[in-house]
């Protein structure tokens, strides 16, 4: 069970954040602003990043390895600070006044399976759907933040969910996988397989979803790290079967996909700072790799990498932003599935004048509504 206690925080915009390693000096400038994904339990946005050098004569558990301030510190002992982690949106928020756009949906949190580790999720259901015997489609949505950052029940990315869920009239279920440096990759994989196989359970798994999930309409979504999650997961599905019956992997949304590599792109010169702190982030996220942007699992198109054939999505929707640093990554992605043999069904769109991961900050912009009639209209086909 979750805490209630925990009281709902208004997220802050902050000016500026620091990032830093005791191997990293850079500074880096976004022209657009760039909504740092959230930490466990909160939610910041940033526009201004600034690498930084951190001393080294601490006391052993106070040496700083890596720091995102104030959303994640790696001490050299091991210890992990996300230091914000009261800023949720309990389950029970329905009755705060500040959430009354929330009320043509509900939601609760339930625990998925502790086997392998606490994997959780946030349920979604439309309350007009409550009263109705058709059954909706069923969407997996998997939150941003690098791997290292956030979960399901802060507010960016609970809002995000109720307006797709109300719009879309989907049933969601947002999952809370393990973060990485405490669980480095695959962990991160391995809970978005376990969340997914335990909802398409169907009876055994939540009423909602047994009552008014449509498991032939499933789909997958996320941005940035959330899209890299459901790519694999989509790849992982065309492998491993799901449980038995009528369990259709209908589509994936990939929103600023976060994808890396080695061969350099023109997009990443929008901001070489913010790109070298993203490859940083992913060997925080997988220090086995040793730094490889080429892994697979971050570079899907590279050398030796399955082909995208196998993916097990009969749709996709590919969404860029244009400034987004690896805007040209999720291009390529995009290109190839076209054009190696794939045989679904491929979308791209791409808002124009907007940084990466932005519709988490302008709930109200054109550009954040146009998205998202883009996404509704793939899920409601």
């Amino acid at each position: 069970m979750f805490d209630k206690r925990l009281a709902y925080v208004k997220p802050t915009l902050f000016d500026s954040m620091s990032v830093g390693n005791v191997a990293s000096t850079m500074s880096l400038e976004h022209p657009r602003g760039w909504p740092c994904i959230v930490s466990r339990r909160f939610i910041f946005f940033a526009s201004a990043l600034s690498f930084k050098r951190m001393g080294a004569n601490f006391v052993q558990d106070d040496e700083i390895v890596y720091q995102v301030s104030p959303l994640l510190t790696i001490y050299k002992s091991g210890r992990v600070d996300r230091p914000l982690d009261a800023v949720i949106v309990p389950a029970d928020a329905a009755d705060l006044a500040d959430l009354a756009d929330t009320a043509g949906v509900s939601f609760k949190d339930l625990v998925i399976s502790s086997d392998t580790g606490h994997v959780s999720a946030r349920l979604y259901l439309p309350k007009r759907v409550a009263t109705q015997a058709r059954k909706v489609p069923l969407l997996f949505y998997f939150h941003g933040g690098g791997f290292c950052i956030g979960n399901p029940f802060m507010r960016c990315f609970h809002d995000y969910v109720v307006s797709l869920v109300e719009q879309a009239n989907v049933v969601a279920v947002s999952v809370d996988y393990r973060l990485a440096p405490e669980h480095p990759i695959p962990a991160a994989y391995e809970d978005a397989w376990t969340a997914l196989r335990w909802a398409t359970a169907g009876a055994t798994a939540d009423l909602w979803l047994a009552d008014h999930a449509d498991f032939d309409r499933v789909f997958l979504a996320g941005e940035s790290a959330g899209a890299n999650i459901a790519h694999h997961t989509a790849m992982r599905a065309a492998k491993e079967a799901l449980h038995p019956g009528s369990v259709g992997l209908r589509g994936i949304v990939l929103v600023h996909p976060y994808l890396l590599g080695s061969n350099p792109l023109p997009s990443e010169e929008i901001n070489p700072g913010m790109t070298a702190g993203l490859k940083r982030m992913w060997e925080i996220a997988y220090p086995a790799g040793a730094g490889d942007v080429d892994h697979p699992w971050i570079n899907p198109l590279a050398e030796g990498a399955p082909s995208l054939t196998g993916l097990g999505s009969r749709r996709v929707l590919v969404c860029l932003a244009e400034e987004d640093v690896m805007r040209d990554r999720g291009r390529e992605y995009f290109q190839r599935l076209r054009e190696g043999g794939w045989e679904g069904e491929s979308e791209l769109y791409e808002s124009p004048a907007k940084g990466h991961a932005f519709h988490l900050l302008e709930a109200d912009s054109q550009q954040r509504l146009a998205l998202d009639q883009a996404i509704c209209n793939f899920l409601i086909i």
